[in-house]
């Protein structure tokens, strides 16, 4: 029997891996430990079913039949399935379509007010061994990183997607804000954030709010309260990273010792190139005084003041501005790159991409 159920773990694993963002399978073993803490042998099945494109149930229930459930069966399981927050799911109406969702931005976020010491440190251990190289595989990130509001000079030029208030301004509603899982994790674990005493500023929009307003996970703000609590972000210092298409989904707001992301990241010599930002910080020598302000600011270990002179990293510095706003001598700035890095059209599209980059890859690969 227990081999049994390892068997359904391994070929989950190796099912989700095939997604856009995959799961790769690991030495230690530790992402079995982490499927077997989230999903029933019975739960891990049926996800076998799915796909990350959205199937209706009519279509799940053909496939799935020699499981032995009626339809009304499979819909129940499946959507207790979503309220655990192992698959995603939309609707159209009154159908409602369901989805294998990633671990990340997906089944680990779900477990907002579920987690215990032991998951958590079988992400953070994942994380380090395999899921970041995936994450970075494709050069397609599903975050972006724009710059703070304060940090862009008022005759700068900045596109739509790179602007904070008119990200907002057209986003789309509703809005829903929750708590941080990356902070959660660390108030558990006993190591909460050295940046930020906020917790609430985790920010979903469309149908991604409804999804975690439905859940539990969040509450409906307006546009203004949605602005508050971003300009509180920036002043504490931490990178604003919607999701990476014209009309994201989402906005994380990160900081270097509690989101996975960006702390996975620092552990890379050149961590730059994985990030879509069109910005980066420059130092006017003449004006810097050297006081450091910006190098404790940096959440990427960016910028190093050497002989009273404040010197910014390019293959570390992600164009977030965090640095620019403290700056008491006005010598740090932000300056557009000479190639702008242009969002997908929506989050659909930036999948596909992945997808497609992935497969080219592998096809490489092979020839």
């Amino acid at each position: 029997m227990i081999e049994e159920k390892l068997d359904i773990y391994r070929e989950l694993q190796k099912h989700l891996d095939r997604m856009p963002i995959g799961y790769p399978a690991t030495e230690s073993g530790v992402e079995i430990r982490i499927l077997k803490h989230l999903f029933s042998p019975e739960q891990a099945e049926l996800a076998l079913y799915l796909k990350y494109q959205p199937l209706p149930l009519e279509k799940i229930y053909r496939k799935a039949k020699k499981l032995g459930f009626n339809i009304e069966e499979l819909k129940k399981k499946l959507d207790n399935m979503c309220d655990k927050g192992l698959i995603n799911y939309g609707k159209s109406g009154e159908e409602k379509f369901y989805a294998n969702a990633p671990l990340a931005i997906g089944m680990y976020e779900y477990q907002l007010n579920s987690l215990t010491e032991d998951f958590v440190k079988d992400i953070y251990q994942y994380f380090e061994e395999s899921f970041i190289e995936e994450y970075n595989k494709s050069g397609i990130p599903q975050l972006r990183t724009i710059p703070i509001e304060q940090s862009l000079a008022p005759e700068q030029t900045i596109s739509t997607y790179d602007d904070l208030r008119s990200i907002i301004e057209n986003i789309g509603e509703p809005i829903a804000v929750a708590e941080c899982i990356c902070r959660q994790a660390k108030d558990l674990i006993g190591d909460p954030c050295k940046k930020t005493d906020l917790r609430h500023i985790c920010f979903s929009f469309r149908r991604a709010a409804e999804a975690y307003i439905e859940r539990g996970f969040a509450k409906k703000i307006s546009k203004e309260e949605a602005l508050n609590l971003l300009e509180k972000a920036e002043e504490d210092g931490l990178v604003l990273q919607p999701g990476n298409s014209m009309r994201p989904m989402c906005i994380c707001c990160c900081c270097d010792c509690c989101c996975e992301l960006l702390v996975s990241q620092n552990r890379l010599p050149e961590p730059a190139q994985f990030f879509a930002t069109s910005y980066v910080a420059e130092v006017d020598e003449d004006l810097c005084i050297g006081c450091g302000t910006c190098e404790e600011r940096c959440n990427m270990d960016a910028v190093h003041v050497e002989d009273a002179i404040a010197h910014v990293d390019k293959t570390r510095c992600i164009g977030c501005g965090v640095c620019v706003p403290t700056c008491t001598s006005e010598a740090i700035k932000l300056y557009k790159k000479e190639k702008d890095i242009i969002p997908p059209k929506n989050t659909a599209a930036t999948y596909r991409g992945i997808m497609d980059k992935k497969a080219e890859l592998a096809r490489a690969e092979k020839s």
